[in-house]
């Protein structure tokens, strides 16, 4: 359980340095309203009002980061395209350094463009390529990262993989080995067909779907009490034993996280906090953020993910791809052990 001294955890948040490699993308959204079906086909015609638009994918890591007051390094392609300068223009404004981002004239930044219609999501959709980026660009951000490691200037490395092509097995494990001579903390987010597993990181953070396909056990279905989920504790086996973690916290929507720990074979549940979901866009990007940063600001793995599932309660009431603020997540810190403590003095009457 999260206790008062969790708010000082939260105040060194700020002296944060971390480093985000992998896919970079760009949120847009065209808000509107449904005025008729079409003449030409039966779909609803959309008029759109407004179009806003927000880093995304790896770029929303860095914002996280960001917001919660950490410094963030951005390393990542974009391509030579109005998408890749407004990702660039987006994250400058919040402080993020840039410089770690290569452009790749030979393909697109990823842009995903969704149409809003009131708080209904009509369409999506994605502009991309997948193909591999150039090795020699990869060495670019590998050894500005690996620079920036030996040079004392890095607490943590997040690697955030949507399987476009940037990240690549060596460069992980290049990364994490300079990180682990240097006791910096390394952190993955990945994606099923993504970089095959490399041993040494942290901890790995897949949601519930992509624990089990990376990890090529079955997927039961789960049942009501994740702690006692034999599917998922053999998935989790299974991870630990491609890729070797020191932690590994899946994700699992409605049922809050799982924390698994390589020094202890007892899993930890903490349970969902969101008071009311209206779109998941990005929260799992924001609990890698979050743990990675409680983490090097001297959280226990326990109460980092207890501190995570907080900040992931509050994006996910919020409408599109939103980061998470300092101030929000003390405050929703604040509140749980205001509740907790409520109720263990209740208890204890």
């Amino acid at each position: 359980m999260l206790k008062k001294n969790s708010e000082a955890i939260l105040e060194r948040f700020r002296r944060g340095r971390i480093a985000v490699i992998g896919d970079i993308m760009l949120d847009v959204y065209l808000w509107g309203q449904v005025t008729r079906i079409s003449p030409e086909a039966p779909v609803p015609v959309v008029n759109i009002r407004e179009r806003t638009c927000c880093p995304g994918g790896a770029a929303n890591v860095m914002l996280n980061l960001a917001r919660l007051g950490a410094r963030a390094s951005a390393f990542g392609a974009a391509g030579d395209d109005p998408a890749g300068r407004e990702i660039a223009v987006l994250l400058r404004e919040k402080t993020i350094d840039t410089a770690g981002i290569v452009t790749d004239r030979t393909r697109r930044t990823t842009e995903k463009r969704r149409v809003v219609a009131g708080s209904q999501q009509l369409l999506r959709e994605d502009f991309e390529d997948r193909m591999d980026l150039d090795d020699q660009l990869r060495r670019l951000m590998v050894n500005r990262v690996v620079d920036a490691i030996r040079a004392g200037e890095l607490d943590a490395v997040i690697f955030e993989d949507y399987a476009k092509g940037v990240l690549a097995a060596w460069m992980l494990e290049e990364i994490i080995g300079e990180a682990r001579r240097h006791g910096v903390v390394t952190a993955l987010d990945p994606k099923p067909g993504g970089v095959t597993p490399v041993k040494g990181l942290t901890v790995i953070k897949p949601n519930r779907s992509e624990a089990f396909s990376l990890s090529g056990v079955p997927d039961s279905g789960g049942v009501a009490d994740p702690e006692h989920d034999s599917g998922l504790a053999a998935a989790a086996a299974r991870l630990f034993e491609l890729w070797e973690p020191d932690q590994l916290l899946i994700s699992l929507a409605a049922q809050g996280m799982a924390l698994y720990c390589r020094k202890s074979n007892k899993v930890r549940v903490i349970p969902t906090r969101a008071r009311e979901v209206f779109d998941v866009s990005g929260a799992g990007d924001t609990v890698t953020a979050t743990y990675t940063l409680a983490l090097i600001s001297g959280a226990k793995p326990k109460n980092a993910a207890e501190i995570a599932n907080l900040a992931a309660g509050v994006v996910v009431g919020k409408m599109g791809t939103a980061p998470i603020g300092f101030d929000e997540l003390a405050a929703a810190v604040r509140d749980f052990i205001n509740q907790s403590s409520g109720e263990a003095e209740a208890n204890d009457e």
